[in-house]
């Protein structure tokens, strides 16, 4: 187990050094503000897959990077965490997201089955969160210190978070 931890923060620390993700403090208010117009129309056009469990990963990501992949999947894996941190996208404005986790995922039954979304497939703000805040928590991080972290490094954006409610 403590391996296979092992294996995905280096999976996902390696994604974000290699770019896939850019870090928030990276990006200028001008690439914020592109980014955030590509986004108000990239809500609307969100596609959705339903597979019968969480461990499968919708058929869209095929053609995507493995880092993607594996932070779609981790996703699935950390709900009761992504459900409490933001995104900084514009999506709680443009899809009507609530949280980072509703980037990835649509719906999650009991039993499974999961409605995935290809909102986050593209954004590099919303892989970012995910990842940050799953590698985060599996070092052991409070929840409330990984949403201060995730909230301080988007606090300049000036693009306006998700509601997602306070901890």
């Amino acid at each position: 187990m403590k391996r296979q931890v092992r294996w995905f923060t280096l999976t996902l620390t390696a994604s974000l050094a290699l770019g896939a993700c850019a870090p928030a403090e990276q990006h200028t208010d001008k690439q914020m503000s592109t980014e955030h117009a590509e986004h108000e129309t990239h809500g609307a056009g969100d596609q959705l897959e339903k597979t019968s469990a969480k461990t499968i990963a919708p058929a869209f990501l095929k053609e995507t990077d493995e880092s993607i992949q594996t932070i779609y999947l981790a996703v699935a894996k950390h709900q009761d965490l992504l459900e409490k941190m933001p995104c900084y996208c514009g999506c709680g404005e443009t899809a009507g997201h609530t949280s980072n986790y509703d980037c990835f995922i649509a719906d999650q039954t009991a039993a499974g089955e999961t409605t995935w979304t290809t909102h986050g497939i593209t954004c590099g703000t919303c892989l970012d969160i995910a990842a940050q805040s799953i590698v985060a928590y599996q070092q052991g991080t409070p929840i409330k210190k990984i949403r201060q972290d995730i909230d301080a490094a988007y606090a300049t954006t000036g693009v306006a978070p998700t509601k997602t409610p306070a901890l």
